[in-house]
């Protein structure tokens, strides 16, 4: 059974917030643990809450700035994750959640795949921003072989065919396949190859 991430949404659109609640809903490994619309109020629900990971808009209700409150958060309540997003393509915001010790940074226009991604990827560790310094989130992420492995699945060759080029046996492919699924969240080999490429994440 896999474990529940707790989530708390800052978010003053309303439309969007209940877009994020009804997506974060659809996940068997996600849930909301709670929903705001103004940053300033973040550090105390998550004292009363505590969410594993903090949704951050950088702008919310009353002016509140989110990275300042994320800032705090990560001061007080270092154990939690924070992904900041924002529909603003400004590039201080990205230097000022870096500064801030943000674990990742998440433009809005990204599709649901790419948001259950970052969370799953931040939740292990990884911080995924934007940017031409990480041309791919696979980055430190993934091995060669792995890589190797998933660039084929894109190029649609099949089990036999994977093990015949790379020479590889059952069993080590098995592993190889195992670590892809643990680091990436997802259940489908093929499934996240489909998204990886779709997405530019790798070339195949």
């Amino acid at each position: 059974m896999k474990q529940m991430i707790k989530i708390l949404i800052v978010e003053d659109q309303t439309l969007l917030r209940d877009s994020l609640e009804n997506l974060i809903g659809t996940q068997s490994d996600m849930e909301v643990a709670g929903i705001t619309g103004d940053a300033s109020k973040t550090p105390e629900l998550c004292r009363k809450l505590k969410p594993d990971l903090v949704l951050m808009d950088v702008v919310t209700e009353n002016g509140a700035n989110g990275i300042h409150y994320a800032t705090q958060i990560r001061q007080q309540l270092p154990e939690i994750k924070i992904v900041v997003m924002t529909g603003l393509p400004e590039i201080t915001f990205i230097e000022e959640a870096r500064k801030a010790g943000i674990h990742s940074y998440l433009y809005k226009k990204e599709d649901k795949e790419h948001l259950f991604y970052v969370i799953r990827r931040t939740m292990k560790g990884a911080g995924l921003y934007p940017g031409p310094e990480d041309v791919s989130p696979f980055t430190g992420i993934f091995t060669e072989k792995e890589i190797t492995v998933i660039r084929l699945v894109c190029r649609g060759k099949t089990r036999s065919q994977i093990l015949d080029e790379l020479k590889i046996s059952e069993a080590q492919l098995r592993l190889v396949i195992t670590s892809i699924l643990d680091k990436s969240g997802y259940d489908s080999l093929s499934q996240f190859a489909v998204y990886a490429a779709s997405n530019g994440l790798i070339v195949p």
